[in-house]
């Protein structure tokens, strides 16, 4: 279905890097957990020559596959109470390309073509609760708390959505919505849909659910992603234990028998610290056990959404001046400020596992990279800035209300009052973002095994394929070679995989392809983290540029190609960056004896950010607290580098 898989050979030249739920039986025991069985191949597997009974598409040299791993319909409470009544069967109707109805009350469709695949991920915790709180013959209907939960005007929805978590937090909502009944129609509901919709070799789904944990109201959130249609006979949820441990030990339990899954952390720029801590939730240090328990189930990382990037932040990374992309400084669902960063962004959780791995013998956080939606639509990969519709249904459903335009009767922003606190933080929210996956077909078997060897990719939108290998013995000529990345699986590791030293540094394939329905490539970035002298560093290297300029190597930067945008009609420069990105690169400062690793960052030129879109669309000057403009981009999953003990 997609038209962005790996391009044919003679194309090739020259692309190369291109709910309460009880859970049942012996299920629910995460500390009766036997010996984990083995998973899917290892990061560094190399395609197969050959497949039996493949389907359409097949590819030995894999294709470039785009998906959302994160999408709420009207299972989920928070969604019900923002007006969504869109099922998960809609969901992926809207994966597909048909045209849904947004709870704002006007139809939407994504403009830059179907998905490859999809997950329909609803909260676990209550999940179908509120659905069947709504319906007056339902005995949850009678409850008093539910009377206030139905507004249409989005004030009350907030209060009601405050209500709800609250009572969440604190444990005090109706033991009613703790019903297994009601979870389990709900949960037969999203494994019907899946089930109904995948379509081998044309379209993937995924069944899968939220684990919703947020102790104190830090963020430790994680989808959870079924290898095949035999799943739980109920989701393992936060009203169980809020300790991902608990989660990960129950799901070597599946996992013993026979129920393959994965956890995919997300929204780590909320947890204030928490979900990369260097200490376990009972106050215990992280140990060996731990990291084989937490890299044997979440071997990959959601690093964008909606509710901002979690790649790292400027306090983090001051040298890095792409740093402040799409960062949102507060609470998930309140406008509780962000104190702790370290622990909250990716980078930095990378930075930490190779010194972890230097000094004590084992890795916490060696991950791949994804990143989703987290649509509260049912609107998998509404990701795109031109025609972004929020993320929270009725709630941000139009630009007045998320902040994007002056309030009706204010002719300009120096006569708009403050924002509500509440709903400012929706000014922060960014159109993101879109999984990506190397994968020999469209499969729910070949898309998992990606997953797994973390062969996957990340954007902030735009469909920008990566590839990324590292290895010794590249043949010269390979960037021109319509056997390219043949030559660079034969000879390299990809993206999610290890190498190890040798006397010459390793060498790096870079390639990025842009987006035809979004920008040009800026630039193709390295972005290096290292231990030295039991210190972690990080260092980004500029590494390919556009126009045919040339690389400064004092400042390891591409001179900038002055590409801008017509801010009166949002009309990009159609004549900078380029259509790929493509180089072959060693490491300036390498060490041999340094443990390091190593991923890709693509930039395109300049675009209207979704805000100014929507104050060019009304005839409105953009809010001035607001980036006009943003830079779209892309990550390669990390390579590590692993010296000899």
């Amino acid at each position: 279905m997609s038209t962005l898989k790996q391009l044919a050979p003679a194309v090739l030249v020259g692309l190369i890097a291109g709910g309460a739920v009880a859970i049942g039986a012996e299920l629910a025991k995460p500390d009766a957990a036997p010996k984990p069985a083995p998973t899917a191949a290892p990061a560094a597997a190399k395609p197969k020559a050959a497949a039996d009974n493949h389907l359409p598409g097949w590819s030995q040299d894999r294709n470039a596959y785009f998906g959302d791993l994160h999408v709420h319909t009207y299972l989920s409470f928070d969604a019900y109470i923002f007006n969504v009544r869109r099922t998960p069967e809609d969901a992926y109707r809207f994966a597909l390309g048909q045209p849904i109805s947004h709870a704002g009350g006007y139809d939407i469709r994504l403009q830059g073509g179907p998905l490859d695949f999809t997950a329909v991920t609803d909260h676990s915790e209550y999940m179908g609760a509120i659905r069947e709180a709504a319906d007056k013959s339902s005995p949850l209907n009678k409850l008093p708390l539910v009377q206030g939960l139905f507004s249409t005007e989005p004030k009350q929805i907030m209060q009601a959505f405050n209500t709800m978590v609250t009572g969440y937090e604190h444990g005090t909502l109706p033991k009613e919505f703790s019903d297994p009944a009601i979870a389990s129609r709900a949960w037969t509901e999203v494994q019907q849909a899946a089930s109904k919709y995948n379509r081998p070799g044309r379209f993937t789904t995924f069944v899968g659910y939220e684990y919703t944990s947020a102790p104190d109201g830090r963020n430790l959130h994680r989808n959870v992603i079924f290898k095949g249609a035999k799943v739980p006979d109920a989701p393992y949820t936060a009203l169980i234990s809020n300790d991902p441990e608990n989660l990960w030990r129950t799901m070597d339990g599946w996992r013993g028998k026979g129920v393959e899954a994965l956890a995919i952390p997300h929204n780590s720029n909320g947890s204030d610290g928490l979900m990369f801590d260097t200490v376990r939730r009972n106050g215990a240090p992280i140990d060996r056990a731990y990291a084989e328990l937490r890299m044997r189930n979440e071997p990959l990382v959601e690093i964008s959404q909606v509710k901002g990037t979690s790649e790292t932040h400027p306090s983090l990374s001051p040298n890095d001046e792409w740093a402040n992309f799409e960062i949102m400084e507060s609470y998930i669902g309140s406008d509780k400020p962000v104190t702790k960063f370290v622990g909250g962004y990716v980078r930095r959780a990378l930075e930490d596992g190779i010194l972890s791995r230097e000094t004590k013998g084992f890795n916490p956080f060696k991950f791949g990279f994804i990143s989703s939606t987290d649509t509260h639509n049912a609107a998998p990969g509404s990701a795109e800035e031109t025609h972004y519709v929020g993320k929270v249904g009725r709630s941000d459903s139009t630009g007045e209300l998320r902040g994007s335009l002056p309030p009706k009767g204010v002719t300009s922003w120096d006569q708009a009052p403050p924002a509500d606190p509440r709903q400012a933080r929706f000014q922060t929210w960014g159109a993101s973002g879109l999984a990506g996956v190397w994968a020999e077909e469209n499969s729910r078997q070949a898309i998992y095994a990606a997953m797994r060897r973390k062969e996957t990719f990340a954007t902030s939108g735009p469909r920008i394929r990566v590839r990324f290998f590292a290895g010794y013995g590249f043949p010269e000529n390979i960037l021109d070679r319509p056997d390219s990345v043949r030559q660079a699986y034969a000879h390299g590791t990809p993206m999610g995989g290890d190498v190890t030293p040798a006397k010459a540094s390793p060498q790096f394939l870079v390639w990025a392809v842009r987006d035809p329905n979004s920008g040009y490539l800026q630039r193709a970035q390295i972005v290096k983290g290292w231990v030295e002298n039991g210190v972690a560093k990080e260092k980004v290297f500029d590494v390919a540029c556009s126009d045919g300029l040339k690389l400064d190597p004092a400042t390891s930067r591409c001179p900038s190609n002055g590409a801008g945008v017509n801010m009166a009609t949002c009309e990009p420069d159609r004549f900078k960056g380029d259509v790929e990105l493509k180089t072959v690169w060693k490491d300036p400062e390498y060490n041999p004896k340094q443990r390091a690793f190593y991923y890709v960052r693509v930039l395109e030129n300049p675009s209207c950010r979704w805000s100014t879109w929507d104050a060019l669309r009304n005839g409105t000057p953009p809010n001035p607290k607001l980036a006009p403009t943003i830079m779209e981009r892309a990550w390669s999953s990390p390579i590590w580098f692993e010296p000899k003990a």
